[in-house]
């Protein structure tokens, strides 16, 4: 793999906040007696804010009051994300490390607001491996449209085609295949299916993994 800059995604890949977000949705669906539909969240991850929506809204149908459990929702999730450091995921410190050596600029490309984001990498000690921001508020398509990667290649001043991606979500690696980077995945709260196997990305079971080929493909 040849590639000079490094973009990553946040929630699910570089911390361990999906299951921190899940459990706040399931809070809200019973606090407002609503069935906690597994399918039908596991199909938000990787989405922007209008993808989340329209997923959910489309899953549980027109009597939905999406406002109401949003909002009981994010309060939940805040309460935790705006106070608490979130775990960073495996090996997460030793690849950041390894690519800041090889003076590999590195971006974020998340379907998480900016301010938000921030504080999350701040709170875990990671802000500071990172030159530039791509959030999903910053695009008109989220993903798996690839304009938030193609958005974080033009801030790293460089080509789609030199960038490497790191990605948890199956949305997230449509989007950057479909903007012409390499991937590697790494699955956590969903694993691929066999349409998004067929993709061509590399697929890991952890940071670890990923970063034990990436040195093996520099000898």
């Amino acid at each position: 793999m040849h590639y000079t800059a490094a973009i990553f995604d946040m929630d699910g890949l570089l911390l361990d906040t999906e299951k921190v977000c899940q459990n706040a949705f399931r809070e809200a669906c019973q606090y407002l007696a609503l069935p906690m539909l597994e399918d039908i969240y596991l199909g938000i991850i990787g989405c922007n804010s209008e993808g989340i929506k329209q997923v959910i809204c489309k899953g549980y149908g027109e009597s939905l009051d999406y406002d109401i459990l949003r909002y009981e929702w994010m309060k939940r999730y805040h309460r935790i994300v705006y106070h608490q450091a979130i775990p960073v995921k495996l090996g997460v410190i030793a690849l950041l490390d390894w690519l800041q050596a090889q003076s590999i600029p590195m971006a974020i490309a998340t379907s998480t607001d900016k301010k938000l984001s921030k504080i999350k990498l701040q709170r875990a000690g990671l802000l500071h491996y990172f030159t530039c921001f791509s959030n999903g508020c910053e695009v008109k398509k989220g993903k798996p449209d690839p304009e938030i990667f193609l958005l974080a290649a033009k801030r790293l001043n460089v080509s789609p085609r030199e960038c490497i991606v790191f990605e948890d979500s199956s949305n997230g690696v449509r989007s950057a295949i479909s903007a012409g980077m390499q991937v590697y995945q790494v699955p956590d709260l969903v694993e691929p299916n066999a349409g998004i196997r067929a993709l061509g990305q590399k697929i890991s079971t952890s940071l670890v993994e990923v970063l034990c080929h990436l040195q093996c493909s520099k000898l």
